[in-house]
């Protein structure tokens, strides 16, 4: 910080920090090695929903930042939303204790201190850990989503959308995996050769591929996520009765076997905020905060129309009062069109090991504005619970950067005890909502029905086996004609062939579209060579009227 005086950094962080509206406190500034708590560091409340980055690497403190932040955002009412990586956040749930280490610090940066707890709500993905058991179904989590989870490349991600759309239009629900499966499976039968090739696009190989994928989904245990009831976001918006915002921790013990499944669902959660929150505009503090761990998951490997589908949600979410903080180890994780929308910093400690890490140092200085600290320095020496700040103030402009020694938690940092985390679970007014899955009717039952008797009405009691048979008779039919092996499963008997149910369609849902109608006018203007292009413009067509941002179905469809 060369060529100024104490006082005069210290005027100018001052003056920088000084808002007059409600505020989140960060902590205070050290300026050249020393802390002032006379120099507060904070970030408007009314920003909030300007988005952010907590980066830095492991060990230094991020989980901590956003677990003090989430605290403070419950304080003013304001409802947040914590992806649980490593079941360390459920400590809100229990109030800290203090001791003369922790005194010394909250006295040093002029931090009020007291234990407290907060309000917090735990969920568990498909019911994989102790909280309320969340769930999707496979239509409102669309093709883009559900492509994502199953590594597939554009060209079966594209097939992947024209079997969603084919289910949309027939009135096939896909509830869960087995949907899915029963909806390929007639289209690559005989029965469903004709509508296959009205699809157009759509390959009996690809589909072989994609229901390999679905077996490999099932087997790993993700078709206890995929059904009903479904999870309504609406509940991540809820105050306590003392008027404090809920915590809502979402958790997945089992993360690094399904990490993709994981950072997917946390976008499932945003795109469908995204298409049911009206316009809200400028608001006095968000409506829900949103922080979202370990986000480079999100972004390895993805595809373009993920990307994009990332790029536009946190564009435009943040005028629905939805502020995103991405935490992640370095800027460099989050995509350029991603990262210039995040116009809060908190950026704790780099190592600069290895020539990449060197890299890696070098281009995150090179995304804070000028100032007079030696940012590599402060990036590579800074203490744990110390990070390096800028934030957006209340005119729009950034706040000076400001080497900040951050506040405490108030609640523990650490995991509760488990009875802590079972009561508050079993005292949940989310658990007799969620807490027992349920099998509907839906895309798997109707073509099961007109498998077994051409649309009649079955006999209850030889039901049950008649499905049983369904499914052995489809699984020896993917094994022999779609994988291309012999199978060991008993041969069928014989059965009509199913066919798309002709229950009629609710009004709310998906009718024939005019972009089919499109496609047809084209096909017959173009000639035989071209029909196929013209159906697939209509078939996209038709995607986009039906279905959101990331292919997700709006809520007020689903119903």
């Amino acid at each position: 910080m060369a060529g100024k005086s104490t006082a005069e950094k210290l005027a100018t962080l001052q003056k920088g920090y000084t808002l007059e509206g409600a505020t989140i406190e960060l902590g205070a500034a050290v300026v050249d090695g020393q802390v002032h708590k006379e120099a507060p560091v904070r970030l408007p409340l009314a920003m909030m929903n300007r988005h952010g980055l907590v980066a830095g690497a492991t060990g230094t403190g991020k989980t901590v930042t956003l677990h003090m932040m989430a605290e403070q955002l419950s304080a003013t009412g304001v409802p947040v939303f914590l992806a649980d990586i490593k079941g360390d956040l459920s400590g809100l749930a229990t109030a800290a204790v203090g001791n003369p280490k922790l005194s010394e610090r909250t006295e040093g940066i002029g931090q009020d201190w007291e234990g407290r707890t907060f309000p917090v709500e735990f969920l568990a993905l498909g019911g994989d850990g102790a909280g309320v058991p969340v769930r999707a179904t496979v239509t409102s989590f669309g093709p883009i989503l559900l492509s994502r989870i199953m590594e597939l490349n554009d060209t079966q991600e594209s097939s992947l959308q024209l079997i969603f759309h084919f289910a949309d239009k027939n009135g096939l629900e896909l509830t869960d995996l087995k949907d899915l499966r029963a909806v390929i499976q007639f289209l690559t039968s005989a029965e469903g050769k004709e509508q296959l090739a009205e699809l157009g696009g759509l390959s009996k190989a690809t589909a072989g591929v994609i229901l390999r994928e679905l077996v490999t989904l099932e087997a790993q245990g993700l078709d206890l996520f995929f059904g009903e009831p479904e999870f309504d976001t609406a509940d991540l918006m809820r105050t306590s009765p003392d008027g404090r915002g809920i915590i809502t921790c979402l958790e997945l013990p089992t993360l690094q076997s399904k990490p993709l499944l994981f950072s997917t669902f946390l976008m499932w959660l945003l795109a469908d905020l995204f298409e049911d929150l009206p316009e809200a505009g400028d608001l006095d503090k968000p409506k829900l905060v949103f922080f979202l761990d370990e986000a480079h998951l999100l972004f390895n490997d993805a595809s373009k129309a993920f990307l994009a589908a990332i790029t536009t949600t946190v564009r435009l979410i943040r005028s629905k009062g939805v502020g995103i903080f991405f935490v992640t180890q370095t800027p460099k994780d989050v995509p350029a069109e991603v990262l210039g929308q995040l116009a809060n910093r908190v950026q704790h400690a780099l190592r600069a090991f290895t020539p990449e890490d060197a890299k890696a140092l070098k281009a995150t200085v090179s995304t804070f504005p000028l100032s007079d600290y030696d940012l590599e320095e402060t990036l590579t020496s800074a203490g744990i619970g110390e990070a390096v700040v800028t934030v957006m103030n209340e005119k729009g402009a950034p706040t000076p950067v400001a080497h900040t020694r951050l506040r405490a938690p108030e609640s523990v940092m650490g995991p509760s005890e488990a009875d802590v985390v079972q009561d508050i679970v079993a005292g949940s007014g989310l658990l007799a909502r969620y807490g027992t899955a349920v099998d509907n009717r839906s895309a798997y039952e109707k073509l099961s029905k007109q498998a077994a008797g051409a649309g009649a009405a079955p006999d209850p009691a030889t039901e049950d086996s008649a499905a049983d048979m369904d499914i052995d008779a489809e699984a020896r039919r993917i094994e022999e004609d779609i994988l291309g092996r012999p199978s060991s499963r008993p041969a069928p008997r014989g059965r009509p062939a199913p066919v798309p149910d002709s229950t009629p369609r609710s009004p709310s849902g998906p009718d024939r579209s005019s972009a089919d109608d499109l496609g047809a006018v084209l096909g017959d203007a173009l000639g035989g060579g071209l029909k196929s292009v013209a159906r697939s413009i209509g078939t996209q067509l038709g995607r986009e009227l039906l279905r959101g941002v990331f292919g997700t179905s709006p809520r007020r469809r689903r119903r």
